[in-house]
């Protein structure tokens, strides 16, 4: 077959998917489109945890207030004590405001973090956060339930082991929805504008 008529067949079958296919995306673009978003976050839920003073505690003891909660542990060497002072102090910027928010320091590691330790530790935060700590898999279920990363690092054989974890910060409603997140809190100042805003 002669090069002229292989080119012309060539370009004709080019021309065809292409017109073809620019047919389709013009009836896709007129579809009505299947995917459905709801814009709420899957984070929360029901939980049953031990507070510091050895209490049973789930999601309904907390209705009616903000809690604003973050997930550490007491051996943590900086970031979980500098983030509860941040939120320590973001609390006396709120004033009579912080009444209406309850902080939460949620352990990540229940094996060292027992309701006393809780308490002697959060005891050098001030007196109103909440500590909660409880069995492997009640820690584990509200990890799950905040989607929240937690593994153990370093010698996990020895009890001086730390542990790697997500360090957002969530800030939920009244009624137990999330509302948003704190991902770098810069001052306690910010900390309590942002909540200032929301309440």
């Amino acid at each position: 077959m002669p090069r002229s008529k292989v080119s012309l067949i060539v370009l004709a079958f080019v021309t065809l998917s292409l017109v073809g296919l620019g047919s389709a995306l013009l009836m896709r673009g007129t579809e009505p489109s299947t995917v459905q978003t709801s814009g709420e976050a899957l984070v929360g839920g029901p939980f049953e945890m031990i507070n510091q003073k050895g209490e049973t505690v789930t999601e309904a003891d907390f209705r009616g207030r903000h809690m604003l909660i973050f997930f550490g542990f007491t051996y943590c060497p900086d970031i979980c004590p500098l983030t509860l002072e941040i939120i320590g102090a973001a609390m006396d910027e709120l004033g009579p405001l912080s009444e209406r928010v309850q902080p939460v320091f949620v352990s990540v590691d229940p094996e060292r973090d027992t309701p006393e330790i809780l308490a002697d530790y959060l005891s050098y935060f001030g007196d109103n956060i909440v500590g909660l700590t409880g069995t492997p898999d009640q820690v584990s279920q509200m990890l799950s339930t905040y989607r929240v990363y937690a593994a153990k690092t370093g010698d996990i054989t020895s009890q001086d082991y730390l542990m790697d974890h997500s360090t957002i910060v969530y800030l939920m409603g009244p009624d137990g929805r999330f509302m948003t997140h704190f991902s770098q809190i810069t001052s306690p100042q910010d900390l309590a504008e942002r909540i200032r805003g929301i309440l």
